[in-house]
């Protein structure tokens, strides 16, 4: 542990990392909370198995991979999202440990640990393949296909945000980004951002470059708002990683809100590299003498792996009750929906003027550097 100042606030956290040992990820409270943007009207902002095997154990697909599903039928028509049940006791001769599913050729698979598969799926109109997965205890991994027609599509957001949400799109072309290097991670880490046309969804895409050595990680942060009602929020990003995505570690996508009582909820979220898992942060301290920590879910993630030179669509839905509470309730990737259902205790006295905050930390794998891209972030509150 160590301990930490944001700056010119005169707070200090008690300092937990990301995951033990050295160089996997950094402070939650650090890199979750950010820094407050200078200048306006604020101060200064358990493990599941992995979706792939090294192993050279033999595999299996079709009818011969033990795999049974049960939705959707193949040749089915479907909505979207969709949902996919199905089950595998054995993989290959062995004793299945963790089930999942991905659409098409695409390597992102929503996993969960145990033999049982009841998961949402969300993809375009058109026809697309259903690839269930499982894994057995020795590294065996087996596929079995469905081939559905998606009628039509309806994103996530379509689905949980209502009318009467305020959105804020576009968050990625605001002018006022910061950065720093995040203390809690590794020897020293250094950013440069800029807007760029291509790669591009809405033709401003946020570029970040970072350089690293010793697992740095460079917390890139921006000041969107500032109300302190809303209980429910929804985070909704696309994000471009090119060929040095096996230089990334950790991607961390947080936000931040002062609420009417002065205090910060910290809604901290990541993909972690060193578990493989989508991670939150938790407050096991008190308020006054807050302790942040990051929680591994059972929700496979490994942004190393995403596909590189393509735009994945990042979703994640959130809300806090009157006591400090933070619910995490799904996270999205691709259309590939991990339910978390999780509610911790998330608030700080940090002294922060009021604001909306939101992080996009890189931390870097070892030594080295690598370049990210965030477009069309839109977060919407209620």
């Amino acid at each position: 542990m160590k301990l930490f100042k944001h700056l010119s606030i005169a707070v200090t956290l008690l300092v937990v990392l990301a995951i033990a040992g050295t160089g996997c990820g950094g402070s939650a409270a650090n890199s979750a909370a950010g820094t407050q943007p200078s200048g306006s009207s604020s101060s200064s902002g358990s493990s599941s198995s992995s979706g792939s095997s090294a192993s050279s154990a033999p595999s299996a697909s079709g009818s011969n991979s033990g795999i049974a599903v049960a939705s959707p039928t193949a040749g089915a028509s479907v909505g979207s999202p969709f949902t996919v049940t199905a089950s595998a006791s054995t993989c290959a001769g062995q004793p299945v440990t963790s089930i999942g599913f991905s659409l098409d050729s695409g390597s992102t698979t929503a996993s969960i640990g145990g033999t049982k598969l009841n998961s949402q799926a969300a993809t375009t109109a058109g026809s697309h393949v259903v690839n269930v997965k499982s894994w057995g205890n020795a590294g065996s991994t087996c596929n079995a296909q469905v081939t559905v027609n998606v009628t039509n599509s309806n994103s996530a957001a379509n689905e949980i945000v209502p009318q009467n949400a305020i959105s804020v799109p576009n968050i990625q072309n605001t002018g006022s980004w910061q950065m720093n290097h995040d203390p809690a991670t590794g020897s020293a880490s250094s950013g440069s951002m800029e807007i760029v046309s291509s790669p591009s969804i809405t033709g401003n895409a946020r570029q970040f470059n970072t350089s690293f050595t010793n697992y740095g990680g460079e917390i890139y942060n921006v000041s969107w708002g500032s109300d302190p009602a809303p209980s429910n929020f929804f985070y909704d990003g696309w994000v471009y990683l090119t060929n040095s995505a096996s230089n990334i570690l950790n991607l961390e996508l947080d936000m931040n809100q002062v609420i009417a009582n002065g205090d910060t909820i910290i809604y901290g979220f990541q993909c972690d590299g060193g578990s493989k898992t989508w991670d939150y942060t938790e407050n096991t301290g008190t308020v006054e003498k807050p302790n942040d920590a990051w929680v591994h879910s059972q929700a496979y993630c490994d942004a190393s792996q995403w596909t590189p030179n393509t735009w994945h669509h990042v979703q994640i839905s959130y809300s806090r009750d009157d006591s400090g509470n933070v619910t995490y309730n799904s996270v999205w990737l691709d259309g590939l929906e991990s339910p978390l259902n999780v509610t911790v205790p998330s608030e700080f006295a940090l002294n922060w003027n009021p604001v909306l905050l939101t992080n996009f930390q890189v931390d870097g794998n070892q030594s080295g550097s690598n370049t990210v891209y965030l477009d069309d972030l839109t977060i919407s509150r209620w």
